[in-house]
């Protein structure tokens, strides 16, 4: 392939919903850590990269070699909307996500779902904060992908370490044997140790909140403690919150596969 060619390729690959651009080299290793499968890897300088692979990545150093073609300056620069600083851009392949297969997950991790969140950065990182949490996967609504570049970006290649879809609505939850737990100033005190390890933990967005119609579906309803006058947190500062206080209620994590 002609380096010309390779910009047309990953402005469609950012169309593509079978597709996935990673941006840098921390979305690259974890995506490889967690068995994505990467199609093309290109780089500005194959001996920064190789430099940056021995410091931060030594596990994946070859690896990376052997799929990194170098390509110039000049078309590297055009590859994304701000070229990485780490210097590597990649393509890689997006799982396929069935969602009646993760509420039926017997583990006991809870899922996250996010109603029509707005940021895409924000919603890579409640996405990173998932995954190092444990939790089964993060499901979203709206009209937003969580698969965007951008998302991917905020998130660090961790899409790769957890189911990671879109629904059409939050009544795709309906009967799926998952307690749901609206996450809401209003609600109860939250009590980490009652948390249901399987339950479905809804988020809204900072300014609106949950829908009416979702906080209706909810088993429950519960609030992360406050200081007064503070009228709401960050969204992934609220998944960090919740899914955390979980954690450290003395539940190991799981092995890397």
């Amino acid at each position: 392939m002609q380096d010309g060619s390779l910009i047309p390729r990953f402005g469609s690959a950012r169309r593509d919903p079978g597709l996935a651009v990673l941006e840098g080299l921390h979305a690259l290793k974890h995506a490889l850590r967690f068995d994505a499968r990467v199609l093309e890897v290109l780089t500005r300088d194959r001996a920064e990269l190789d430099g940056l692979c021995a410091l931060l990545a030594p596990d994946l150093r070859e690896r990376i070699d052997g799929l990194a073609r170098e390509v110039t300056p000049a078309v590297f620069e055009q590859l994304a909307p701000l070229a990485p600083s780490t210097g590597v851009i990649a393509i890689a392949e997006r799982p396929t996500t069935e969602v009646a297969a993760v509420l039926d997950d017997p583990r006991e991790a809870p899922v996250i779902l996010l109603e029509d969140p707005r940021d895409l950065g924000n919603m890579g990182a409640c996405v990173r904060v998932a995954a190092a949490a444990d939790a089964a996967a993060v499901l979203t609504t709206g009209g937003h992908d969580p698969w965007h570049a951008d998302a991917l970006r905020g998130s660090a290649g961790l899409h790769f370490a957890l189911p990671v879809a879109r629904l059409a609505d939050g009544r795709a939850l309906a009967g799926g044997g998952r307690p749901l737990l609206a996450i809401d100033p209003e609600g109860t005190p939250l009590a980490p140790a009652r948390l249901d390890p399987r339950a479905v933990l809804a988020f809204g967005s900072e300014r609106r909140g949950l829908s009416a119609e979702l906080g209706e579906q909810a088993d429950a309803c519960v609030a992360i403690p406050m200081r007064p006058g503070v009228s709401s947190l960050n969204l992934a500062t609220s998944v960090a919150a919740v899914l955390f206080a979980w954690r450290l209620c003395e539940r190991p994590l799981s092995p890397l596969a």
